[in-house]
């Protein structure tokens, strides 16, 4: 987010070896931070462990009749693992989205809300996520924000693009991370639905996941509450400074080598989203 008159842009950083382990404790000095390839200065920089609002987006179309007790388990494993202060609501969704629990740090509520089997038709994920986004942005108590969405399918009853949904996503800064059960889709349907994944969750820091059994979700969602709670946060104020809607490109880049940075690919520098996050 950011605040007209100092324009600090903030980002949350994962940072991982060439073997895909975490790098928990890199100096400032070793960052590199590019924005429409112009070096940026770094004025703000940590590596905290703090609480966050969190979406759990869940498909339940019925498809995923047989899944859901596993998935739910697992969901309720990332939320035990995370920070003891995180609110979260549930958000399942078949070709409709329904709110199932609002925000809470009840894990007997949460997990009501993950156990419901009740389905119809279709799978509208992006329009799902644009409501999680939209819920996380206004009702959100926690700076950082984060949504994970499990589904087994390709879209196929969805209004929103997924352009439009990664620009709503980077705009509101809320970090996306995918779990995608594919293994029963044909494989035209699944590489789409990979895609569209990959995409949202690379433009905004996140990442996805492609487990060939269900049985790996619980370890793939621990995964991801290890991962939140042990990213760098680094913030600098463009050189570029007019607020003028362009789209900006970042890159982070770190002093070491092989080394790969999750973070959100870039942002629109919109007058009316300005204010500041303190993740």
């Amino acid at each position: 987010m950011f605040r007209t008159d100092t324009r600090l842009v903030v980002l949350n950083a994962s940072v991982f070896d060439a073997a895909g382990h975490f790098l928990p404790s890199l100096p400032q000095e070793a960052f590199h931070v590019f924005e429409n390839g112009t070096p940026q200065r770094i004025s703000l920089f940590r590596r905290e462990d703090v609480p966050i609002s969190l979406g759990l987006v869940v498909d339940r179309s019925p498809s995923m009749a047989a899944k859901r007790d596993r998935v739910a388990s697992a969901a309720l494993a990332l939320i035990r693992a995370s920070h003891p202060e995180d609110e979260a609501f549930v958000l399942n969704f078949d070709e409709d989205a329904y709110l199932d629990q609002d925000f809470t740090s009840d894990i007997a509520k949460l997990e009501h809300g993950l156990r419901l089997l009740d389905s119809a038709r279709g799978t509208a994920i992006r329009d799902a996520l644009r409501l999680a986004v939209t819920h996380l942005k206004q009702r959100g108590a926690r700076e950082k924000k984060v949504a994970l969405v499990v589904t087994d399918g390709e879209d196929n009853s969805s209004r929103l693009s997924i352009e439009h949904l990664v620009r709503m996503a980077q705009q509101n800064e809320v970090i996306v991370f995918a779990i995608g059960l594919l293994g029963n889709e044909e494989p035209s349907a699944a590489a789409r639905a990979r895609r569209d994944l990959d995409l949202l969750t690379r433009s905004t820091g996140g990442r996805a996941w492609y487990p060939d059994q269900v049985r790996e979700v619980e370890g793939i969602a621990r995964e991801v509450a290890h991962e939140i709670r042990n990213q760098y946060i680094l913030g600098y104020t463009p050189a570029d400074q007019p607020a003028d809607g362009s789209y900006r490109r970042i890159q982070v880049r770190v002093d070491v080598p092989g080394a790969v940075v999750h973070t959100r690919t870039g942002y629109y520098a919109m007058p009316e989203t300005a204010s500041r996050a303190n993740p």
